[in-house]
């Protein structure tokens, strides 16, 4: 069973082996966690984005789905893109959240990955209320088969703290 850590705190400061990018379907950088991460981790992350663009991905990474690239100068081994739901536009949107998280997951266990962190995934620019994503998220990490042994969500401020620690206090 994985063992879940809640935490404020920057992602792209995480010694972990995976950190998870809330990217937008280009791949190629953006806001918020997306632009954080392309940074920070520098050109050789956006120069692997472009690859899989070009080789698999051109008209972009569906959402809900992931891929992963090195994590450049960050301090993790990996970074996994994920394309989360647009709030107000996804016929679906419980089902892709919990999809990004699952995906991220399987792909973290393609590459033996033992720690990974997680943003709240679209929560910030998509929309989806904080209320409502943390239990997701933590349901579908909980209830997710895999081998990584820790998860942690890095949340970046006080509201998406609160949302998560309250979300799973009221699952325990």
């Amino acid at each position: 069973m994985v063992h879940i850590e809640i935490v404020q705190g920057d992602i792209t400061e995480q010694d972990v082996d995976a950190i998870v990018n809330a990217a937008n379907s280009s791949l190629l950088g953006g806001s918020g966690v997306d632009g954080a991460i392309h940074d920070r981790g520098g050109y050789t992350i956006l120069e692997e984005c472009r690859r899989i663009r070009a080789e698999r991905y051109p008209n972009g990474l569906p959402t809900g789905k992931a891929v992963a690239t090195g994590a450049g100068a960050l301090p993790a081994r990996w970074v996994i893109h994920t394309v989360g739901p647009i709030y107000a536009r996804s016929p679906a949107p419980a089902r892709e959240l919990a999809s990004c998280h699952v995906e991220s997951l399987r792909i973290a266990d393609d590459l033996g990955a033992r720690t990974v962190a997680f943003p709240a995934i679209s929560t910030g620019i998509y929309g989806y209320p904080l209320h409502e994503a943390a239990p997701i998220a933590l349901r579908a990490v909980r209830e997710s088969t895999t081998s990584v042994e820790l998860v942690r969500f890095v949340l970046f401020d006080e509201a998406a703290l609160r949302a998560f620690t309250s979300a799973e206090a009221s699952s325990s």
